[in-house]
């Protein structure tokens, strides 16, 4: 054998040795701007670690543009489209109506402490829940408590809130509204500024970060404050279980130390983190901020015993064994760690 030969041969042995140690590179499907903290402080963090607790061996792929809609996110991955997306359960309240719960008001506003209470009570109660067949739970989280922020008055008592028009995002949010003497007109936190100046709403159903992150601190100056929050969505963030399974064991294993309470975890801290910094801004731009009267809250607690009520008997139609104690069980979780 020439020296060239050799060379060659190795060469061709090298790298059939690093095809069989080749990178898996799973596709991330996400549907915020680049710029969106989602993206920087979320979503590329974890990617990083992903690709350090598996020494490399796995890397994420974040698209530069979704693969579909956001109400489609969950079914991208289901179905193999994507391997790993996020997204809003409330934007299938049907399909999850498991998820209800963690979206009625006074769930929490400490959004780490909410996730993470999220992430237990999902793993005790729902995760063998059948709605779930086809994906892998990689985290879940809250956005710390949604708030009602109008464009020119204080909301502070029922009569501050019958008549007006204000954008919503979901059914709870719907009920609430309607509840309380308003008009719910549905539409996108991205056509909230759009609305807000064309007249067509008063004020805006947000959390307090996403009135800063959608650019609408200068339409909407007056906040009401409701403790424990008003509202709440819910997110998930999903991983095609044929690829999870497909994975080597180890790599699993470092993935999963990494992800669920993990990275629940980090959600709500970069919720927490944006609430203060959309906070901060506001109080340094002259925005007004407001309590709820105790008529306003009773109005409150009002509707959210109705809707617990019902989504008992929803969820137990939808196949959860005990409604009632996964709800209690948030709770309890939620109150242990927001007093940490």
């Amino acid at each position: 054998m020439t020296l060239k030969t050799a060379l060659i041969t190795a060469a061709f042995g090298l790298g059939l040795a690093a095809a069989a140690q080749a990178e898996t590179v799973l596709t991330v499907s996400s549907w915020v701007p680049q710029t969106h903290f989602i993206y920087t402080d979320i979503l590329v963090p974890y990617a990083e670690s992903v690709a350090k607790a598996t020494e490399g061996r796995v890397t994420l792929n974040i698209m530069p543009a979704p693969l579909g809609a956001p109400p489609q996110h969950f079914e991208l991955a289901r179905t193999g489209v994507a391997d790993i997306t996020w997204g809003n359960f409330t934007y299938e309240p049907e399909r999850f109506t498991a998820m209800w719960f963690a979206e009625f008001p006074f769930v929490g506003t400490d959004a780490e402490a909410a996730s993470v209470a999220l992430w237990r009570t999902y793993e005790k109660h729902l995760a063998s829940d059948p709605v779930f067949d086809g994906v892998h739970m990689l985290g879940v989280g809250l956005l710390g408590g949604g708030q009602i922020h109008h464009g020119s008055k204080p909301v502070i008592t029922p009569e501050d809130m019958a008549n007006q028009k204000v954008r919503i995002g979901g059914p709870i949010q719907t009920r609430i509204m309607e509840a309380l003497g308003a008009v719910p007109v549905a539409a996108p936190p991205t056509k909230a500024y759009e609305l807000l100046e064309g007249g067509v709403i008063d004020a805006s159903l947000h959390s307090v970060e996403s009135v800063m992150n959608f650019r609408l601190e200068e339409a909407l100056t007056h906040h009401t404050i409701v403790p424990g929050g008003l509202y709440d969505s819910t997110f998930f963030i999903v991983m095609n279980e044929a690829r999870w399974q497909g994975l080597e064991e180890a790599d699993r294993a470092a993935i999963a130390a990494i992800s669920g309470e993990a990275l629940s975890r980090l959600w709500g801290q970069q919720f927490n983190a944006q609430h203060e910094k959309a906070m901060q801004l506001f109080t340094a731009s002259g925005h007004q901020f407001h309590e709820p009267s105790p008529e306003l809250m009773a109005a409150i607690t009002a509707v959210s015993d109705e809707m617990t009520g019902a989504w008992v008997e929803a969820a137990k139609a939808a196949g959860v064994a005990d409604p009632a104690a996964m709800r209690a069980d948030y709770l309890a979780a939620y109150a242990e760690l927001d007093a940490e």
